[in-house]
């Protein structure tokens, strides 16, 4: 990451041109810049195709961003949905396993972490807690977008981490939904039929009302920018949402879990 982001700076003072300037043709902050330049950030793929452009290189950037190793906590098409969810206005989010990451508390996520296999070491556990714990900022910011969660009542009822983490976890959950633009749904257990077995995803709309999809996998994820497969996530989410319980009757269900522990 280093070399690449000398790479980056060296080809823009090449062409005479400010961390700003160049920003704002690949469409990022100054700061963002600066963070690829001291290889604090992975070049994205897409990123290092307009810089390729705009700094008249031969796809040598591009290069060095299809061929980064994929070592870092977060590979570059994860790091590229995280800085869409920092500056989202919407954000629509299914899960069909856990809590959805935003929503989690400290402990629960600590406890993620450490049903991973093979085990992450002790440090990496604390410093991909660190990590995710910042996402939830999103939650207290300024003017923070309108959130929607449908949450699958399968991974809702599993006690990651004891019953103590759960129980925080349930009424973090409670807490959330008493912020004015946060709405959670559970989807009840039962179905014969709901529309996204497939698993888990998120859509978001970013500032200058780009719409786009997010999904993980156990080996990999990906970035939906197409707007013919966002529509489709937007038709399942919408599908989910009308067979999943209103505020009130989650509000309710999260409040009997509580008393079963």
């Amino acid at each position: 990451m280093k070399m690449v982001g000398t790479q980056v700076a060296a080809a823009r003072t090449a062409k005479n041109m400010t961390q700003k300037r160049l920003g704002e043709l690949v469409r990022l902050d100054a700061e963002t810049i600066a963070s690829i330049e001291q290889g604090r950030r992975a070049l994205m793929p897409q990123v290092a195709e307009l810089m390729d452009q705009h700094l008249d290189l031969p796809g040598m950037l591009t290069a060095a961003a299809l061929g980064m190793p994929e070592r870092d906590a977060n590979p570059p098409w994860s790091e590229e949905y995280m800085e869409h969810e920092k500056r989202a206005i919407t954000l629509n989010w299914f899960e069909a396993m856990v809590i959805p990451g935003v929503l989690q508390t400290k402990s629960y996520m600590r406890a993620l972490f450490r049903c991973r296999v093979p085990a992450f070491l002790p440090e990496e556990v604390e410093n991909l807690t660190v990590r995710r714990l910042a996402r939830t900022e999103i939650l207290r910011r300024k003017h923070p977008p309108s959130l929607t969660f449908v949450i699958s009542e399968t991974g809702l009822r599993d006690r990651i981490g004891g019953d103590a983490v759960y129980v925080e976890q349930v009424q973090h959950l409670l807490t959330c939904m008493e912020i004015p633009q946060v709405t959670i749904q559970v989807l009840p257990l039962g179905q014969t039929y709901h529309p996204a077995v497939s698993g888990s995803f998120t859509m978001l709309e970013t500032p200058e009302h780009e719409h786009l999809g997010y999904f993980e996998g156990q080996r990999g994820s990906k970035l939906v920018t197409d707007l013919d497969d966002v529509s489709i996530l937007t038709q399942r989410y919408a599908m989910l949402r009308t067979q999943a319980l209103n505020p009130l009757e989650t509000r309710d269900l999260l409040a009997r879990l509580l008393g079963e522990v």
